[in-house]
């Protein structure tokens, strides 16, 4: 009995807007004193942090860095991509699903990338409100 062996182009498995979100580098950057911080590590071992500054209640930065792989890469720019320049309200509603969403192509045995890297922004919300309340807190923190 022959046995075909199934094979798989990356380049064609993949939308355009995942392939671009998956190697986009330019805004893996660490900021010093950010208004914002979250870091969160996922069950699967990958690492992710955002850097977030605010100008009033609008994200002008957010930035990141990883050790992970190119689905949580394409998850982390995908996030930039939806709250970067909007009110932090906005960046509150972004969602596992609408990172998805807008890859297109994310492997469905990748979506925890997606809830982790979702998951590690409203760390950064979060962090920003602390320091909005306390002030100090970003001093040290």
């Amino acid at each position: 009995m022959d046995v075909e062996k199934e094979t798989s182009d990356f380049w064609q498995d993949h939308s355009l807007n995942f392939l671009e979100m998956a190697f986009r580098t330019d805004r893996r950057e660490r900021l010093d004193k950010p208004d914002g911080y979250g870091k969160k590590i996922g069950d699967c071992g990958d690492t992710v942090e955002f850097f977030m500054n605010l100008d009033g209640d609008r994200i002008v930065t957010l930035s990141y860095d990883i050790n992970g792989c190119l689905n949580t890469n394409a998850c982390c720019n995908t996030v930039i991509e939806l709250v970067e320049g909007k009110p932090v309200d906005t960046a509150w509603e972004v969602t596992p699903e609408q990172v998805s969403g807008f890859l297109e192509s994310l492997p469905e045995d990748h979506f925890h990338c997606a809830e982790l890297v979702v998951g590690t922004l409203y760390l950064a919300l979060s962090n920003a409100r602390e320091n909005r309340r306390s002030p100090w807190k970003k001093v040290y923190g």
